[in-house]
């Protein structure tokens, strides 16, 4: 250990201490007094109902728990994007839960709800899971309509999911646990199954008021459309339940009686711990960004007992790829390596860039992968391709896009972990979001941007001060500053990893030593779907 080590440590751990104070926040959803009132009312919070329907004890993932963080401040802003993602276990089986969070305008969609949900759904659809919604929900926040509404990826998408999913056989069960209006009704209705909570659960197209400004009749909700009227006079719903836990109790006897799946098959043997110390890994990961490491260092706090099979080891340095097993689960790892190496050639390759070997390199192991039906995890901190006049005349631009290729045509389950840089075409190549990975997440060490922030602001602010300089505006150091100044700040705040967590470019932001869990679990999500296609990287220029 050395001062750089503490050095480290210490950053990181007030990195994780800072992410699990801002969720403890978010956690809250519209506050306290809103908690209260929902209790006061009979009704559990969206997360309550969900730690009571997930099994005791058991392993969970939260997908989107940042999701709407910093945004709609205008609008009171909307903790979680209003709706609570989780994949859990219920009665043994893994399940996606997604709850509507009552607190947060009274669980109205926001744009950046539907995009969440659409997630959940892109979950459960991929890995075929069971999928289990707890409907409170008001509707659309109107004021914001015009960005949820009519667009392939809004509102209207979540009810297509509904029917694609019950034609591939996936299990879909809705609660309604309190409000469900307007075109939201049609959800808990295209479901498999819907129960509905006596007093508290509704479902109508429109409430009581509009339907006495539309057709001039005078009714209560609860006539109109509560539990006793869809159980026993319309037939919309199927099971009336007394309450929220008698709701979750028969969601938990429905799920026990599921049969079994069809696996895909990936290979899983007994788990084992890393051989080193998971919580080295706050000290290895550098403060700061253009600091070197070596990923091998954290790669072994990862893996089972930190063995790691490495592929062309010393070939195409800048990228580390090879087999381990994490959680018991055999894996294919590609990672960014780094550390600044010399080739056999004597030439220096600068870390975190791609060059055309470490993209061979790459495109070869996916492939190879693809071959023995083995999930891929890609360990983003990449500033992208290599440039210049060498790397362009050596084709970096052909042999980037056949591990582009590869990346994008894949057939086995991709997962991508960002624990550093994640800059412009890297981003890409490494399995970023564009390119379906099963899921993405972020440790608070990771940025996302097209290039990194002091680079882009330097660039910008050429661009600015030679605009005032045209604009006969005199501009000194002091100016320049200002400018520079001005334009970092900004682009230091787009390139957070909570900036991008808030609008779902990934998953989550987790703590490192969560890692492993997420990779199993996402793996044993994924064997639930056999693999249909073949792998094939169609016409390349080579």
């Amino acid at each position: 250990m050395d001062i750089n080590f503490n050095k480290n440590e210490d950053h990181n751990k007030l990195l994780i201490t800072d992410l699990k104070q801002k969720f403890a926040i978010i956690k809250l959803g519209g506050g306290e007094k809103r908690i209260e009132k929902l209790h006061d009312e009979g009704k559990m919070t969206a997360r309550e109902r969900i730690d009571y329907l997930l099994d005791n004890n058991s392993k969970n993932i939260e997908i989107g728990g940042f999701v709407g963080y910093g945004m709609y401040q205008d609008h009171g802003g909307c903790p979680s994007g209003g709706v609570v993602v989780k994949i859990g276990y219920i009665k043994g089986k893994q399940c996606v839960v997604v709850a509507n969070d009552a607190t947060v305008k009274a669980g109205a969609w926001f744009p950046i709800t539907a995009k969440k949900n659409l997630r959940a759904q892109e979950i459960a659809m991929e890995n075929r899971l069971p999928i289990i919604y707890l409907v409170d929900s008001a509707g659309v926040y109107l004021p914001l309509q015009d960005e949820i509404f009519p667009d392939k990826e809004h509102f209207g998408r979540i009810f297509r999911n509904n029917a694609h999913m019950s034609s591939m056989g996936i299990t879909q069960i809705a609660a309604v646990m309190g409000s469900c209006v307007a075109g939201g009704a049609y959800l808990p209705i295209m479901s498999d199954e819907a129960m509905i909570v006596d007093k508290t659960g509704s479902i109508f197209l429109a409430g009581s008021y509009l339907v006495k400004a539309a057709v001039g009749e005078s009714i209560d909700n609860e006539t109109l459309g509560g539990a006793t009227t869809h159980c026993e006079i319309s037939g919309v719903t199927d099971y009336k339940a007394k309450d929220d836990k008698d709701a979750l109790d028969r969601i938990k006897n429905i799920v026990s009686k599921i049969g079994d799946f069809d696996k895909a098959g990936f290979n899983r043997e007994k788990s084992q711990k890393p051989a080193f110390d998971e919580k080295e890994i706050y000290g290895i990961l550098p403060k700061a960004r253009n600091e070197q490491y070596d990923m091998n260092e954290i790669i072994k706090r990862l893996v089972d007992n930190s063995e790691f099979d490495t592929y062309k080891d010393g070939y195409g340095q800048t990228i580390i790829t090879g087999y381990a097993r994490i959680d018991g689960w055999a894996v294919g790892i590609v990672a960014n390596q780094r550390t600044v190496l010399k080739s056999k050639t004597g030439e220096m390759q600068f870390g975190g860039v791609i060059y055309s070997d470490s993209a061979d390199k790459a495109t070869r192991f996916i492939a190879n992968c693809n071959q023995k039906k083995i999930p891929l995890v890609f360990i983003q901190d990449v500033t992208g391709f290599m440039v210049g006049s060498k790397s362009e005349h050596g084709g970096i631009i052909k042999d980037g896009a056949k591990m582009v290729n590869a990346v994008a045509n894949s057939v086995v389950p991709k997962f991508t972990v960002i624990v550093g840089n994640s800059y412009g075409a890297g981003n890409y190549a490494m399995c970023g979001k564009a390119y379906d990975p099963r899921l993405i997440f972020a440790w608070p060490s990771a940025e996302l941007a097209v290039m990194g922030g002091t680079q882009a602001a330097k660039v910008l602010a050429q661009i600015e001060t030679s605009s005032l300089k045209a604009k006969g505006e005199t501009v000194d150091e002091v100016k320049e500053k200002e400018v520079f100044d001005k334009i970092k700040a900004r682009y230091d705040e787009q390139v957070s990893p909570y900036y991008a967590a808030s609008r779902l470019w990934t998953d989550a932001i987790i703590d490192p030593l969560d890692t492993r869990t997420w990779i199993s679990m996402g793996i044993e999500a994924a064997n639930h779907s056999p693999i249909e296609k073949k792998f094939n990287m169609g016409v390349l220029q080579v």
